[in-house]
């Protein structure tokens, strides 16, 4: 029998097939993640990261202008301290290096473009967990990041951001109240209008590898005990309608392309945007196959941006952002 339904004829050409794209990508979805490293004269090249370098301030600025010269949508900034402790001291320090770049940035960029910045303590701490930690009472002695105590060091970061010239406030630790207490002490403090960033979904992933050396992690162990079990869907989406509940502006799945289903999930019910970040693992592996000869770099790139897109994501966090906006 010859078809009478032909979905073909809508493939026929690029000018078609552009046409009737149910999915599009644009520069201002996209936000850039970036590292700025105290202590360093020049970019470090991130060994698992082909592409990706620890920023010196004045590479950083570069890199920011760059990405508002292509119309990213926003930059996520990460410091990497030269001198850590047990409480991650120098994340709220006024002159320690993340402070210190974001208001750089801030200057450099004006309002071209949304700076964000990353409120975690994974960074700034001598154990590398993303909170303060406590000794158990058990026979064991367990060590446990105590929840409470962090977020009380979450409030100090949140100001020290805010008054530093952070937009957007990425809650990224996964205390439980986290964003209630940020929400609270900002507007407590005069910054209401500074928005919060909710890793609301944020799994204990085998993607985050190569975030490890970027940032010079000192972790020992895992976070399993904050981050959610990828075996978890539903979880997922309550952690998101806790933080909405909370107060949250934006809320986020992390990793990205494998959790497509909790995106979708969490994009169904959200009233408010819903992003999610394609984390150093994931895009190291398109890095690692194109070097490889396996795949077409720039078209793996773009379906994978695609493909978290199509699932529900208004903004895509990827460390492609300034090299896809100036191709779409």
């Amino acid at each position: 029998m010859i078809p009478t339904v032909r979905p073909r004829r809508l493939r026929t050409s690029r000018a078609m097939r552009r046409l009737t794209a149910e999915t599009r990508l644009h520069a201002a979805d996209l936000v850039l993640p970036l590292f700025v490293r105290e202590g360093i004269a020049e970019p470090q090249a991130i060994s698992s990261m082909p592409g990706v370098h620890q920023h010196t301030l004045d590479s950083l600025r570069r890199a920011v202008a760059d990405a508002a010269e292509a119309g990213v949508g926003g930059v996520m900034l990460f410091g990497v301290p030269e001198v850590r402790d047990a409480v991650g001291s120098a994340a709220d320090d006024p002159d320690g290096i993340l402070n210190v770049a974001t208001r750089a940035v801030a200057e450099e960029v004006g309002d071209a473009l949304v700076v964000q910045t990353d409120l975690c303590l994974d960074e700034f701490t001598d154990h590398g967990h993303c909170g303060v930690l406590r000794v158990t009472s058990s026979d064991s002695d367990q060590i446990v990041v105590d929840n409470d105590a962090t977020l009380e060091r979450y409030r100090d970061m949140a100001l020290a951001q805010a008054a530093a010239g952070s937009a957007l406030l990425g809650l990224s630790g996964m205390m439980d109240g986290q964003v209630a207490s940020v929400r609270d002490t900002l507007d407590a403090n005069g910054f209401s209008d500074t928005a919060i960033l909710a890793y609301s979904a944020k799994y204990a992933s085998a993607f985050y590898g190569p975030f490890r050396e970027a940032v010079d992690s000192q972790l020992v162990g895992d976070r399993r005990t904050y981050q959610q079990d990828p075996a978890n869907r539903r979880e997922g989406l309550r952690e998101a309608e806790l933080d909405l509940a909370e107060g949250a502006d934006i809320v986020m799945v992390k990793p990205a392309m494998s959790y497509l289903d909790v995106l979708a999930d969490v994009a169904a019910v959200s009233p408010v945007p819903v992003w999610a970040y394609q984390v150093s693992g994931e895009a190291a592996m398109i890095e690692a196959a194109a070097a490889n000869g396996w795949i077409d770099r720039e078209r793996a790139i773009e379906e994978a941006v695609v493909s978290i897109k199509r699932a529900g994501a208004d903004t895509v966090l990827t460390y492609f952002a300034t090299e896809l906006a100036r191709r779409i």
